[in-house]
C-alpha cells in the first residue's frame, strides 16, 4: 500500500476579479458546496474559504490525482452549480488561471488559520495586494 500526502495551497479568482461573492451567506453556501462536492469525488479538500473575488483551498493530492484535474473539477463544477442555481445576477465564472504552491506539513496548521480568517484578513488587505505579495514571494510574474 502507498501512503501519499502532498499538501497544496490553491488560490483562484473570479473572472476579471469581479466581486461576485458579495455576501457572507453566499460565500458560505458556495464554499460549503465546493467542500461537499470535493468529498463526494474523493478529493481531499481540507479547507476552503475566500472573499468577494477569490477562493483559497488547501488540498492533499491523492496518488492518482493531478493538480490540474483537481483544480479544473473544483472550479468547473462550482461555476456550473452557481449558475444552475442562479446564485448571482450575472453569469458566474472563475478566472482561467490559478496559483498553487506546495505546503510543508509543519505549515498546514497556520495555513488553515489563514484560510479560515479570510474575511478578517481582507478588511485590511486587498486581494490585489495579497496577490502581489504572493507572486513576489514565489518569484512569479503576474
Amino acid at each position: 500500500m502507498s501512503w501519499v500526502r502532498i499538501w497544496v495551497h490553491i488560490v483562484f479568482s473570479t473572472k476579471n476579479r469581479m466581486p461576485f461573492l458579495k455576501t457572507r451567506e453566499l460565500r458560505y453556501k458556495v464554499f460549503r458546496h465546493i467542500k461537499q462536492n470535493a468529498e463526494d469525488k474523493e478529493i481531499w479538500l481540507d479547507c476552503v474559504n475566500g472573499y468577494r473575488d477569490h477562493a483559497h483551498c488547501l488540498i492533499a493530492l491523492g496518488k492518482e490525482q493531478t493538480l490540474g484535474k483537481v483544480v479544473q473539477f473544483i472550479k468547473g463544477e462550482s461555476s456550473y452549480w452557481i449558475n444552475e442555481n442562479e446564485l448571482t445576477r450575472h453569469k458566474f465564472m472563475w478566472q482561467d488561471d490559478y496559483w498553487a504552491v506546495s505546503v510543508s506539513e509543519s505549515h498546514v496548521s497556520s495555513l488553515r488559520k489563514y484560510i479560515h480568517n479570510q474575511e478578517k484578513h481582507h478588511k485590511t488587505k486587498s486581494f490585489s495586494k495579497e496577490l502581489r505579495e504572493f507572486t513576489d514571494k514565489y518569484g512569479w510574474k503576474e
